[in-house]
Order: structure tokens, then sequence, then C-alpha cells
């Protein structure tokens, strides 16, 4: 089975792991310290804070940014759930806003029409590695008073507009196993606002700034060595893996071009870093997943199930009228995208889904040599 993600792990993540245990100093140290350093200095941000996982990250900035029970918290269905249960964790509750329905990212057109008093944030997702629509979410953001804060936990080194992601606001980067840059587990928080990285680096530590001080309620949110000596090797040849995930999108783009099937959208200005390539292949989805899964290759769904019907939200009464987003639920797929896909495996992906969308769209379909 080709696999929908392939982890990059070679010979330099397992000698730095190995330094990193041979000094009996495994905890947060120096290694978290150059790799917050170097990201920060990736990203184009003064702070970068080192966390145990994306999902962490996201809950320390709403905590942070002093979100309470009550306030609201603009974002999109069509996510991984860590985006609402981090709001939820405060008490805040977050408000759905459809999607696009080429990019899959926040209609920004949308998002005036659900500001109410009680809205103190719009969190954007840069879903699949692609930035939401940057400069139309912060001018509403300044109109109305409100902080945005990117989940940019898919878009390592994506751009817009010559930015890259995590440089607009408070940013949470997953550091997860399949993740475009990876430490096994590991999370990041980019920010150029001294006090936010202040408080950050307080609440991460059980809120100890000197050891056995506590100026503040913290918890354990910390990053260890171990991880950051992973991130380090991982960084260092983030942007070639990241030309070789935009190569084999090119040329799915160039072999689906003729098929009656959506593929990935990159509008103007932006640069998509494709964490996952993604198609829509219409109402016979999950027929052509099991055609592609018989063939031997993992295909996979991101989201087969919204954020907004997920019972404990509907439990809740957070209602929402996605139409766009259910669209995307149902007829999408993504294919295997990882650096280290062979052109033999993609010929391999390329033939099933040919074979797939042409049977059950009822059209010819030409092999590919």
């Amino acid at each position: 089975m080709i696999p929908i993600a392939r982890p990059d792990i070679g010979e330099d993540e397992v000698a730095a792991v190995s330094e990193v245990l041979r000094s009996g100093m495994i905890a947060a140290g120096k290694r978290v310290a150059e790799f917050e350093t170097r990201w920060a200095e990736y990203c184009g941000v003064k702070h970068a804070i080192a966390m145990s996982n994306g999902t962490l990250a996201l809950m320390a900035i709403f905590t942070g940014i002093g979100l309470v029970p009550g306030d609201e918290v603009i974002t999109v269905s069509h996510t991984f759930a860590a985006t609402a249960n981090a709001i939820l964790s405060t008490g805040a509750v977050p408000v759905f806003v459809d999607i696009e329905p080429d990019t899959y990212l926040i209609d920004a057109a949308r998002i005036e029409a659900a500001i109410t008093p009680r809205t103190r944030a719009i969190v954007p997702v840069h879903l699949f590695g692609l930035v939401a629509d940057m400069d139309m979410i912060q001018a509403l953001a300044d109109r109305h008073g409100l902080v945005v804060v990117e989940d940019a936990c898919q878009a390592h080194g994506a751009t817009f507009r010559g930015r890259k992601a995590g440089s607009f606001g408070p940013s949470a980067f997953s550091l997860y196993a399949t993740k475009n840059l990876t430490t096994g587990e590991g999370g990041l928080v980019t920010t150029d606002d001294d006090h936010l990285a202040d408080w950050l680096r307080l609440y991460r530590n059980q809120g100890m700034r000197t050891r056995y001080q506590f100026e503040m309620l913290g918890y354990n949110y910390r990053m260890t060595d171990i991880n950051a000596a992973i991130g380090l090797v991982q960084l260092a040849k983030l942007d070639r893996n990241t030309a070789r995930r935009q190569e084999i999108a090119a040329a799915y783009d160039r072999a689906f071009a003729d098929l009656p099937i959506g593929t990935p959208v990159t509008p103007d200005g932006r640069t998509h870093v494709f964490h996952q390539y993604t198609l829509d292949v219409g109402a016979e989805r999950d027929a052509v997943v099991a055609d592609l899964r018989e063939a031997g290759v993992g295909a996979d769904i991101y989201y087969p199930v919204p954020v907004h019907r997920q019972s404990y939200i509907m439990e809740r009464g957070l209602h929402a009228d996605l139409p766009m987003t259910d669209a995307a639920a149902a007829r999408t797929l993504a294919l295997p995208m990882f650096p280290g896909l062979t052109d033999a495996e993609q010929a391999t992906v390329i033939e099933a889904v040919r074979a797939s969308v042409g049977r059950h769209a009822g059209v010819r379909v030409e092999t590919v040599a």
C-alpha cells in the first residue's frame, strides 16, 4: 500500500537524537532554544515558543489572549477538531462560517455577518498548506477590534503576498509525525507580541521563570531537546521537501487535467506547500476511495464529518448552515503526498485515479504511459 504520508526521517535525525541522548540533558534545553530562534527567523517574526503539540499551542494562545466563557471566536468547521476544541477549552465558543468552494479555506466575505458584540477573535485555518485571505481577514479584524489567530498547523513555509504563514498574528504550528516539518510530536507558537511571548514561556513552564518561584498558574507544555533536535534537522531540509511536494502536485495536476474533477487551487500571490493534495471527485467519492485502496493507494478523506456535525458540538447547540463545508466533506479525497513519494509510486496513484474516475464518471479515460 502506498501510504497517504511517510515521514522524511533519516540518519541525520537519528544522529541528532543520539547526540542529545548521550549528552545526558534531554529535557527542554539548548536545542529547544536554538529551534525556537531558527523558526522565528524562518517565519520572519520576533518570537517562537516551542510546545508539546499543536493543540496545546492553540490552547495556550487562546488562554494568553484572554478568552473567557461567553466569548465567541469565528472559525471554520472544515478542519481538524483541535481548532474548535482549543477554543472550547477556555469556555469560549466557536462560531462557524463556511468555506470557499475551491480553496476549502474560510470564506472571508462571510466573516462580517458572523461578528457580534461577543466576538473576540477570528481564526483562519491555513488548511492543506494554503494561507487564507489574510488581507481581507486582517482588515475586518482591525475594523472590529478583533484578534487574528492563525491556525497554521498544516502550512509550514506557505506564503501570502511574500509573508510566511505564522507572521500575521499569534499563530500555532503542529509538528506531528505527518506534518511537512515533524518532531514526532510537538508544536510552535509564533508572535511579534513581546508581552504574549513572555506570558507563553511562563505558562508552558508551570508558571516558573526562576526554579520553584511560581509567578502565575501555568502548566507543563514544554518540548524536549529530543524533539527539538529532530526539528532542527527537519527545518534544514524543509525548503527542499516543499519543492518536492510542489513538484509532485504539478505532476498530479498535469495527469488529471482532462478529468471531470477539481484539483487544488492556488490563488495569485500565494504559495501552496501541499500538506495534502485534495481532489473533488464528486458524489461517487466513497466508491473512488474504495477503488484506490483496492489498487494499493492509501487515499484518505479530510474530513468526512465536519466539526459542526460532531455530536459533542451539536450537543452544545452550536448549529451552523454550511453547504460548502458539507459538500467538501462528501466529495473530496486526498492522495499520497510526501517528499519520498517515488515517480513509480506516483504513476501507480495516477493510473488508479484515472481508472476509477473514468469508470464512475462514465467517460473514456486514456491510460497515461
